[in-house]
């Protein structure tokens, strides 16, 4: 009775979801309810956790729980260590969950809410959450080693340097773009620092309470971290309103860089129990919790979505960023559909901490699902907003001017008609003076989480606590990313320089990890510095590179991820990872093109340089530079982008390349030809 009951319960909820995406696609109206697009995610995402998920890891992968993981065997104290599989949840979603699905889903809103959740909900299923799941296993088959020295013991070792070197390049340009929103985010904010700040000794004792006061203890320790979390937001507030107080924890950009930059190293090189695993699942208890309640206000307030299903610039003409539907919806949606970016966590920390191999299908999988359920929310938050609202937002200021009654007229003009007292009202509700061109999305998601919670919990001055709190919870979000990508970093560099000094390659060693930690946060805190000092250098240089590169990165792991089930011998199941592999070589390789050897001025790189050197040398200043010498370094740039996209290419085409060959190799042989460590069983106490 029990077994007919949950394949009743099943059914139903498939009906359900089925029925809620019948109402998304069959309605012609200009709006529709919020609630849709909500309970069509759920439905699709514990669906797929259920069903698809289960398939992959019991009849394609194999899960094994018998067999002991890397943290097990090598429980060094330091960076191999068996952790609680939530905790292992709450740290690896904080650490995959960055800026992306919070900004992207609302940049690409500028095309109409359909094709981004079509995207985000077609695409995590098939593949974002495979990739993550299968990298993870993978990893964890073979002592937790990095995605980079996978692939060199799997495809050959002129595939392995090839992929560690493009690899690590990624991951430099990926950690300081990420830095960089932080530092925005928090720069004068003494809120907003300081309810950060307050989670670093929070983390450091729940770390030191489950070690040793409390071992296993993971509830009572997560009501204590949670209540201590909550009341260093509330204290953040009261903070903010004390000038003495606030002036403590007022910095600028340049100190919030150092800051950054030291965490990093702290976080990277002092055992993971103690700082990073606990602090991330801290992070993930705003996180999640915020969603759920955005996810509550939408069902109790059913809020419009008042973005037309497509608008006329899926063609690419958008004010918002530049580039048709296909491919660049597909790039700007990575983190919540496909993520490169995750596969060097799953391939990084996570595997070093998994207790059983049985819980990679809950943190693999599962934590993806998560991300994009808040990818659906922060897209839901962007078409809640007036069209003219929020394209006065997102437009750049050389469109829309810099006074409300210019770009109301601006933006009427568009086809979204706005007036100045509806953006001047807006401001005025989040306690601003000001929301044009507010770009980056960061600004947008906070403005449509504020009107969805003020609906749920309204007052006077309720819409600017949400909206402040909104944008701390995006900085908390972003930063999670950082000290767990250090950390990967730190484990790669390690890897890539033990082929030549072999000692630093022992994780267990002080010196090395020291060293490798430095070369890492030199590495991408230089950019991240240069980017906040300077507009058009650092970190600024290599921002346009951010989501192709993020993409290139999946099309390698998913790569990787078709030529091991081949070599051990489940081809019956390729067709799991090739679709998006497929699918994503296709959308990169188009999309570097065009942003290489395009001939529109809007999107390739080589096409805008020689427009700017043209009136260079006729002794004429574009904007946005300033002068004569900011326009040769925004010539240099483009070509530096344009370099680096054509690598980044040349890289991914070499994977496949090499690729293939190991699997028609694998494919000559009658056994398994996989290199996985030698299995160990696992002794249960």
């Amino acid at each position: 009775m029990t077994t007919v009951a949950n394949r009743l319960g099943w059914a139903a909820l498939a009906l359900f979801g089925a029925c809620c995406l019948g109402a998304i696609a069959l309605h012609r109206g200009e709006s529709i309810n919020a609630i849709w697009l909500v309970a069509a995610a759920a439905s699709i995402f514990l669906m797929a956790q259920r069903f698809y998920a289960r398939f992959i890891a019991e009849r394609a992968l194999g899960i094994d729980p018998t067999r002991a993981t890397p943290a097990v065997r090598r429980n060094d104290g330091l960076d191999y260590v068996p952790t609680d599989r939530w905790v292992v949840f709450g740290h690896h979603f904080a650490a995959i969950a960055g800026a992306g699905p919070l900004v992207g889903p609302v940049l690409a809103a500028q095309m109409g809410y359909l094709p981004g959740t079509l995207w985000i909900l077609i695409g995590v299923v098939l593949g974002g959450a495979v990739q993550d799941f299968m990298i993870l296993f993978l990893s964890l088959r073979r002592d937790g080693r990095s995605l980079g020295e996978m692939v060199r013991a799997e495809l050959g070792p002129a595939a392995g340097v090839i992929a560690m070197i493009g690899v690590l390049m990624i991951m430099f340009i990926i950690l300081a773009v990420l830095a960089l929103v932080v530092v925005k985010a928090l720069a004068i904010s003494p809120w907003g620092t300081f309810t950060v700040a307050m989670t670093l000794p929070i983390a450091l004792l729940m770390g030191v309470y489950l070690r040793f006061l409390r071992p296993g203890r993971v509830l009572e320790v997560s009501l204590i971290g949670l209540v201590l979390l909550l009341l260093s937001i509330w204290l953040g507030g009261r903070v903010a309103a004390d000038p003495a107080s606030a002036a403590l924890f007022t910095f600028d950009g340049k100190a919030l860089a150092w800051m950054l930059i030291a965490y990093g190293f702290c976080a990277s090189v002092v055992p993971v129990w103690l700082l990073l695993a606990p602090r991330d699942y801290l992070s993930t208890f705003l996180k999640i919790g915020t969603i759920l309640l955005l996810a509550i206000g939408i069902v109790i307030a059913m809020p419009e979505l008042k973005m037309p299903a497509l608008t006329k610039f899926v063609d690419g003409s958008g004010p918002v960023f530049a580039g048709s539907l296909f491919p660049f919806l597909f790039i700007t949606i990575a983190c919540g559909a496909v993520s490169g970016w995750h596969s060097l966590i799953a391939s990084g920390t996570t595997p070093k901490l998994l207790a059983n191999e049985r819980d990679a299908c809950l943190v693999g999988y599962g934590a993806m699902l998560m991300e994009a359920f808040v990818a659906i929310m922060a897209l839901i938050a962007a078409c809640v907003l007036q069209p003219g609202v929020y394209f006065a937002m997102n437009a750049p200021t050389a469109l829309i001017g810099t006074t409300v009654e210019s770009a109301a007229q601006a933006i009427t003009q568009l086809g979204f008609a706005v007036t100045p007292d509806m953006l001047a009202q807006t401001a005025q509700d989040i306690g601003e003076t000001t929301i044009l061109s507010r770009a980056g999305g960061a600004p947008t998601l906070a403005v449509g989480m504020a009107q969805i919670l003020h609906g749920l919990l309204p007052g006077e001055r309720m819409m600017a606590f949400w909206y402040h709190y909104a944008i701390l919870f995006e900085a908390l979000f972003i930063l999670t990313t950082v000290d767990a990508g250090t950390r990967v970093g730190r484990f790669m560099i390690q890897e890539l320089a033990g082929l030549a000094v072999p000692a630093l390659k022992r994780t267990e060693s002080w010196t090395a990890n020291l060293v490798a930690t430095a070369l890492c946060v030199g590495c991408w805190g230089w950019f991240l510095y240069q980017g906040v000092v300077d507009p058009l250098g650092g970190i600024n240089t290599l921002w346009p590179l951010f989501g192709i590169a993020n993409q290139m990165l999946a099309a390698i792991a998913l790569t990787f991820a078709c030529v091991c089930l081949i070599k051990m011998k489940r081809e019956k199941y390729l067709w799991i990872p090739l679709l998006p592999t497929v699918w994503l070589v296709i959308c990169t390789l188009t999309a570097g093109w065009q942003k290489t050897f395009g001939d529109d001025v809007s999107i390739s790189f080589v096409a805008h340089a020689r427009k700017f050197s043209a009136a260079l040398a006729d002794g004429k200043v574009l904007p946005p530079a300033k002068g004569l010498d900011e326009m040769q370094r925004i010539v240099t740039n483009d070509y530096v982008d344009a370099t680096l996209a054509a690598v980044f290419m040349l890289l991914v085409v070499a994977v496949i390349g090499f690729g293939l060959r190991a699997a028609f190799a694998a494919r000559g042989s009658a056994a398994p030809t996989v290199q996985e460590t030698p299995r160990v069983a696992l002794v249960t106490q």
